[in-house]
């Protein structure tokens, strides 16, 4: 069982990994710091709970079952970094989230004491690695111990629950399908742990042997809604990846374009760098490099394309795009050759620069590569910037 246990704990740990990459940003950010420390406490718990380790620390502390409140305690500081969670992800004014915050952790610090308290009160001198929770099911103050960590642990899985449930409602994309991941994983811990828990405590009670339910069932039911979690918390960060890194590799040919003009400082080298953050760096050296070449914009050219493009049956929208294509592409080849300026330069604006994101630069970047419609372009001068044009040997090589 110590081997199931440490390896959930190891594939629920390396997801606060995966999370925290950079820490200088991420504790700047309460939702990653947050989200990262829950996920840090879930594999505790696991590391803590597992019968190795409560041999080894009771040995190493000579008090028989003080891995007990340990354990427990943990269990409470990751249901309360849960609801801290909960109220980072959900949001709000500063000052409210502080406060929510800070009530959420005196409550669950007043439960960790009391956990101690209720131990150092009980009469627990029998060691039990897997079954405490049922074998002291009736002995003063352990019993309370136990029922105060189940509670507290419930209370957080519902709160979790209801919150998923609500806010599921109002997102789509990978952050629901994220919600529901955490939303099954809390119920399969609510059913699979906490009753399985409840269930054979009563059982005790009532002078029936129903142990099996927490020694068996409870901590495989636990290890696995652990990871649904995690996989909720990381779904969605990981989908921004991998968006990212399919729109970064969309805006190669843009780049190759622009690349020798533009002035933004090169990033710092390391393959560790994730998508995301790539794709960032290359917007920004690509606007920039449109800025520098924004005075080589020769406004006949795009009108000219713009005009064959309509005239050939393109959309207003795919005519703008073809014609900036081959203005960018003009303007490109101008300020290679260190040509003049043209004399039509003014203060149009590209489509890219007037949305936010980087869709507007995709679109740009696909464009460069369309074969123009019609076949042939009103004159020589609109032919030689269409992208897709055969007639365009004095231009840059597009990767």
């Amino acid at each position: 069982m110590s081997l199931v246990v440490y390896l959930a704990a190891f594939v629920f740990g390396m997801t606060s990994v995966l999370l925290f990459r950079r820490p200088r940003r991420a504790v700047r950010n309460p939702l990653t710091v947050s989200t990262c420390v829950a996920i840090v406490l879930g594999a505790l718990v696991f590391v803590c709970a597992a019968p190795a380790t409560l041999s080894t620390v009771n040995e190493l502390t000579g008090t028989p079952n003080f891995g007990a409140p340990l354990t427990y305690g943990m269990l409470s500081a990751y249901s309360c970094s849960v609801l801290v969670l909960l109220i980072n992800w959900r949001g709000g004014s500063r000052e409210r989230v502080r406060r929510r915050v800070r009530c959420v952790v005196a409550a669950y610090a007043l439960l960790i004491t009391a956990i101690v308290v209720l131990f150092l009160l009980a009469d627990g001198d029998t060691e039990r690695l897997t079954d405490l929770d049922t074998y002291y099911a009736g002995t003063p103050f352990m019993r309370e111990m136990i029922l105060l960590y189940l509670l507290g642990h419930s209370v957080a899985m519902l709160v979790m629950c209801a919150v998923c449930v609500r806010w599921a409602r109002e997102v789509d994309g990978p952050l629901r399908t994220g919600l529901r991941l955490i939303l099954v994983g809390a119920l399969l811990d609510l059913v699979g742990f906490q009753v399985t828990k409840y269930t054979a405590i009563v059982a005790r009670w009532t002078g029936h042997d129903l142990d099996f339910l927490s020694t068996t069932l409870a901590p495989p039911m636990a290890a696995l809604a652990a990871l649904l979690c995690s996989a909720g918390y990381l779904l969605p960060s990981a989908v921004a990846q991998w968006l990212a890194l399919g729109d970064h590799r969309r805006l190669a040919p843009l780049w190759c374009l622009v690349k020798s003009v533009s002035t933004a400082p090169k990033p710092p080298a390391g393959w560790w760098r994730l998508p995301r953050a790539r794709l960032q760096w290359r917007e920004v050296s690509i606007h920039d490099a449109l800025l520098a070449l924004a005075p080589y914009f020769d406004h006949r050219v795009r009108e000219r394309v713009r005009d064959h493009a309509l005239r050939a049956g393109r959309s207003p929208h795919e005519a703008r795009l073809a014609a900036e294509a081959a203005l960018l592409a003009d303007a490109a080849r101008r300020a290679a050759a260190r040509e003049e300026p043209p004399r039509t330069a003014g203060t149009y604006r590209l489509h890219a620069t007037e949305v936010s994101g980087t869709g507007g630069l995709v679109e740009l970047a696909q464009a460069l590569h369309r074969p123009a419609a019609g076949g042939s372009a009103p004159d020589g001068a609109a032919a030689s910037s269409l992208p897709g044009s055969m007639t365009e040997p004095e231009e840059p090589h597009v990767a």
